[in-house]
């Protein structure tokens, strides 16, 4: 099991084109129901944007990256979407759409019905990336994890993506709120020598704090 690398598949829309009633009707007894049959899916995860409720975002636990690949998958994905999702889709902006293979300890699942989540994903400048990486492992996800309300912090390396920025990590903290990432706890957490260092190599940030999508009655 330590040498086992889950994968995650993140895809994020602003859906402020759709039908809201269609969209989450599509989502939620289409879309998700197709993908929670394929093996290999090991969770399917809805969430809107903590301010703006017309940010939609997905996640999807995989026991490996290779699940994207299989043949089931295939059967109901890219050029093999249903006449719905395309319908649907072309009525939404992508925000991102993110393949990605969970870096070291790399078997971590996503704790279930966490309230909040926070998605970062970004690049490094090149003369900086193995500094970057060592500051993300060594210190920045420890010290995140030991806040207060963070009830997961996970890494992941980008094998395929779909973004402004084209970026190559991604960081997905699982909460107890949305607020959790915002307050004096966490900023104390982030506000070090090292995270100075950094950051002025920091490049194509996207940051995204979510609440739990809750469908209504």
């Amino acid at each position: 099991m330590a040498d086992r690398k889950m994968g995650l598949l993140v895809a994020g829309f602003d859906y402020s084109g759709a039908n809201e009633d269609e969209f989450n009707d599509w989502y939620d007894t289409e879309h998700v129901p197709e993908r929670r049959a394929v093996p290999g899916f090991i969770n399917c995860e809805r969430w809107i944007g903590a301010e703006n409720p017309k940010i939609s975002v997905a996640t999807y636990d995989l026991d490996s990256f290779d699940v994207l690949q299989s043949e089931a998958y295939r059967k109901i994905a890219g050029a093999n979407l249903s006449p719905w999702s395309k319908r649907v889709t072309a009525k939404c902006k992508r925000i991102c759409r993110f393949e990605a293979e969970q870096m070291p300890p790399g078997n971590q699942r996503a704790p279930a019905s966490a309230p909040g989540l926070l998605i970062v994903a970004m690049n490094a400048s090149p003369e900086a990336e193995k500094d970057f990486n060592d500051w993300y492992d060594q210190e920045h996800i420890p010290a995140l994890s030991n806040v207060e309300g963070c009830l997961s912090a996970r890494r992941f390396r980008i094998v395929n993506g779909a973004s402004d920025g084209m970026q190559r990590y991604l960081a997905v903290y699982h909460l107890g709120s949305p607020a959790v990432c915002s307050s004096d706890a966490w900023k104390k957490a982030v506000e070090t020598p090292w995270t100075a260092r950094v950051r002025p190599h920091f490049r194509d940030p996207l940051r995204i704090v979510l609440k739990r999508y809750e469908r209504k009655a």
